[in-house]
């Protein structure tokens, strides 16, 4: 970024898993690992590798100046839900376009494991 506010896009090695409640909520091994400034890495999982029954859609939506307009879900089942633990960034800013399509968790509310 121009302003010296970095953010980099890999591709994450091995295989990143997403637990919650007990129940696997996403598996993969396309998850894309962000890096922003001094920020903790994020790793961002397609959607076809989530289990979307464990998500439903909120109509909150924060903004970042450097990846666009954020909207979130709450993670729901057995009659537990976690509000707005995960977000994605549908049409995200230029530079970080990769990341549509992706959902990402925050890692208080969830359990992430790399294999």
């Amino acid at each position: 970024m121009s302003d010296g506010h970095t953010i980099t896009i890999d591709k994450a090695a091995g295989t990143i898993s997403v637990k919650w409640q007990g129940h696997t909520i996403a598996r993969t091994t396309s998850a894309l690992e962000l890096r922003e400034a001094s920020y903790p890495p994020v790793f961002y999982i397609p959607r076809a590798d989530a289990d979307m029954a464990y998500l439903e859609r909120t109509t909150r939506e924060t903004t970042c100046p450097y990846k666009g307009i954020a909207n979130y879900f709450t993670l729901t089942a057995d009659g537990i839900s976690d509000a707005n633990a995960v977000w994605t960034y549908e049409q995200p800013k230029q530079g970080v376009g990769e990341i549509a399509g992706h959902l990402a968790f925050y890692p208080d509310k969830v359990e992430i494991v790399r294999a």
